[in-house]
């Protein structure tokens, strides 16, 4: 009973500390998206086939966002890392792009 107790304290304080550390990587001030990356969504989400160059935009959001395309074929967690990430870019879309002015 005592190692299961003493499993469950380390295992929480470990839960705990990979949660800081997966917090820390995304920057929690400011603006967290460029004036180009609000202007490609916003095209992004007109006319969905878009550029190349506007879907470039579109990948660095989800990477600031702490999505990683890069191990598509082996990652457990996919898709719902990627679902987490849009939910996140489509969350500082309103708030970071609605302040910029047109054009």
């Amino acid at each position: 009973m005592e190692n299961l107790l003493r499993n469950c304290s380390t295992l929480t304080a470990l839960a705990l500390l990979l949660t800081g550390c997966a917090a820390g990587g995304v920057q929690q001030s400011g603006p967290h998206l460029s004036p180009t990356e609000c202007r490609d969504l916003a095209a992004l989400k007109s006319d969905p086939p878009g550029t190349k160059a506007q879907r470039q935009s579109e990948i660095a959001a989800l990477r600031k966002a702490g999505y990683d395309p890069s191990p598509w074929n082996d990652d457990p967690n996919y898709p719902d890392d990627l679902h987490a990430a849009q939910r996140l870019v489509a969350h500082w879309f309103e708030t970071d792009c609605q302040q910029l002015p047109p054009g």
